[in-house]
């Protein structure tokens, strides 16, 4: 009832339309079979009494097969299919009705007959098939024609055909506009010699510089390079085919890869693309099973991950969402962003997570089904210093979060933790690390009154490391120093670190959430994502600085400052007395590590509530050192 609802003056056009084309299918069969002599003129009275009866039937077997609610701009494969599929089922109907009801009851003898339907096929899949394929290829024409005005820009395509075809068909649909393909450099030797979508493949990646000389002696000049998805994989040698076309001139645009439902849209190449791990396979149909029409909140939304969770949740369907952040221009600037999601009822309001009445308040009159707990202070330099700072917003306002988010009824709430909690040697670490076993305490509690049923609430916390182009961290830092000339400055020349995209990152604790929330009632509350190899900081410098068109040590130098406290030149992701296991999701693990009961923690909290008030530095430290015993920060 709903697609009939929906139904438009354009649809029913196009049903008028595959009604005369069935109808001279029907006809030109009977013509061509009998010649058009007295065999035809014979049988047309019972072929006009059956016409109506058949044409209603195919008016049914049109729209189940959505013949009549496809879009002929965008005719493919599968609606080719869908048009063999209807001539097929009316070609049954017609032998079924020859041999069943005709023949038998009225003729005494074949009424069509073999030969008339196995015309009428054919020609069914004719007629149906050759007014949506001349529209097609006229709107083809078109956008081509329009893709080659004076404002577009010759442009070659590199990756494998698979992408370089997307690619095309977002100019010819449109999406993609201003660029004029002239030709694919594949790293794929299978690719070479072929055409995609009358585009030749012009040679490997290793022929940029050859083929863009070809084309400005022909007078052709390359202005563009558009690098897919596959463009970036190690074995095609992203950085060479980036510091090759700024020593050409050539622009470089990418296209993001569509799995994570991005629209086919050229970005700026930015150094982070070439500095990716692989990502995980993430089921973006699970993630939207468990976010669609809920109503979802954020804290610290206006952070650089606590954004991206906001985005994603409002991609995978929330209802309604409501953001949480203490700074005034930060919230400003992600609900703008968000704006355009008109799906979605999205509210910004400002508040501190230290606030324990205005969070209680601001979540009693929302009513989450979930809450997404990534406010926190987290530069580990500063936290050394101000490290009360730290235990007031991340483990005071953690437990207020997780508090208040349990009284207003929520179905989950996921606290954005980090890889600094284990075995913590920074202020930061141990705080989340306190944060941590204050939900898992909590979850544990929760589950233990339920008697084995599912509990009211799941608390869980995601552990990961540093995230690319997130706030404060080391690769704009260095970009930064890079467009500044230098010098760029490292702490340490064994420093090490694990790197993901906030996309990615954002995407596995939605993952993480999925988990927890399963059929099969998890017992898990700590879950780790795979941050794959670590990268040794200098090199990360090195490479950005030779990314940027310069040599490390003549161009820029690299100088190095010394550790600063609470860092380690190693970070880890399991503590050692941590058992962990598979969880079965790809990118995720699950830790275990051994938590006080609540009653003990409510102990550590209500002193450290007295040592805040007085700010008795030496009690705070005492406590938390013996909440985590393994702490090992030297902050005084």
């Amino acid at each position: 009832m709903t697609r009939l609802s929906h139904l438009t003056l354009r649809n029913f056009l196009i049903a008028f339309h595959d009604l005369l084309a069935t109808t001279a299918a029907l006809f030109a069969a009977f013509y061509l079979r009998f010649e058009g002599g007295e065999g035809f003129l014979e049988r047309l009275p019972l072929l006009l009494q059956i016409l109506p009866y058949f044409l209603a039937f195919s008016v049914v077997v049109f729209f189940v097969l959505n013949l009549t609610t496809t879009k002929w701009r965008f005719i493919s494969l599968p609606d080719a299919l869908n048009i063999i599929r209807a001539a097929t089922v009316l070609t049954v109907a017609l032998l079924v009705l020859d041999y069943i009801f005709v023949a038998p009851n009225v003729r005494g003898a074949f009424f069509l007959g073999k030969v008339t339907i196995v015309l009428y096929w054919f020609l069914e899949i004719s007629f149906l098939s050759a007014l949506r394929m001349a529209y097609r290829y006229f709107r083809y024409t078109r956008v081509r024609r329009h893709a080659r005005t004076d404002d577009a820009a010759p442009t070659l395509l590199i990756g494998r055909a698979a992408d370089a075809e997307v690619l095309l068909r977002g100019i010819e649909s449109g999406a993609i506009k201003r660029i004029w393909p002239v030709g694919v450099l594949s790293p794929s030797l299978a690719d070479r010699g072929q055409f995609i979508r009358n585009l030749p493949v012009l040679g490997g990646i290793d022929d940029v510089e050859d083929v863009i000389a070809d084309f400005a002696k022909r007078n052709k000049p390359i202005a563009r390079l558009v690098m897919t998805p596959s463009a970036f994989e190690p074995e095609a040698r992203p950085e060479s085919i980036l510091m090759r076309a700024r020593k050409l001139g050539v622009i470089v645009n990418r296209m993001p890869s569509l799995e994570s439902g991005d629209t086919p849209r050229l970005t700026a190449v930015a150094v982070e693309d070439l500095l990716l791990r692989p990502s995980e396979k993430i089921d973006y149909l699970r993630l939207e099973t468990l976010i669609r029409g809920k109503a979802v909140i954020v804290t610290g939304g206006g952070g650089s991950i606590g954004s991206e969770i906001c985005e994603r949740v409002v991609a995978f369907g929330a209802a309604r969402l409501l953001i949480v952040e203490n700074s005034e221009p930060a919230l400003y600037a992600v609900t703008e962003a968000l704006a355009a999601h008109a799906a979605a009822q999205i509210e910004g309001r400002i508040a501190d997570i230290r606030d324990r009445e205005r969070i209680m308040r601001l979540m009693a009159e929302f009513k989450p089904d979930m809450v997404f707990h990534a406010a926190a202070l987290k530069h580990v330099p500063i936290l050394e210093r101000d490290w009360s700072e730290g235990v007031k917003t991340n483990i005071f306002g953690s437990m207020n979060v997780a508090d208040a988010a349990l009284a207003a009824g929520a179905e989950a709430m996921v606290m954005i933790s980090t890889d600094k909690a284990i075995e913590p040697v920074s202020m930061l670490g141990l705080t989340k690390r306190f944060a941590e076993m204050y939900c898992q305490a909590l979850d544990r509690d929760l589950a233990a009154a339920s008697g084995g049923a599912k509990p009211p609430m799941r608390l869980i916390s995601v552990r990961f490391g540093n995230v690319l182009a997130s706030n404060g961290s080391v690769v704009p830092k260095f970009k930064a120093q890079i467009e500044a000339g230098g010098p760029v400055t490292v702490t340490h020349p064994d420093m090490v670190r694990y790197f993901m995209t906030i996309r990615e990152a954002c995407d596995l604790v939605i993952t993480a959430a999925t988990h927890a929330l399963g059929a099969q009632h998890s017992d898990v509350s700590v879950y780790v994502l795979n941050m794959g190899q670590p990268v040794k900081i200098v090199d990360l410098a090195e490479r950005m600085i030779r990314l940027s068109g310069l040599q490390p040590g003549y161009d820029i130098d690299i100088v190095f400052t010394g550790m600063r406290p609470g860092e380690r030149l190693h970070e880890i992701l399991f503590a050692s007395e941590e058992p962990t296991r598979e969880i079965g999701v790809p990118g995720i693990m699950a830790a275990q590590p051994n938590e006080p009961p609540m009653q003990t923690l409510r102990k550590w909290i209500a002193a450290l509530e007295q040592a805040i008030a007085r700010d008795d530095r030496a009690t705070i430290r005492t406590i938390l050192k013996d909440a985590v015993p393994e702490f090992g920060s030297t902050a005084a």
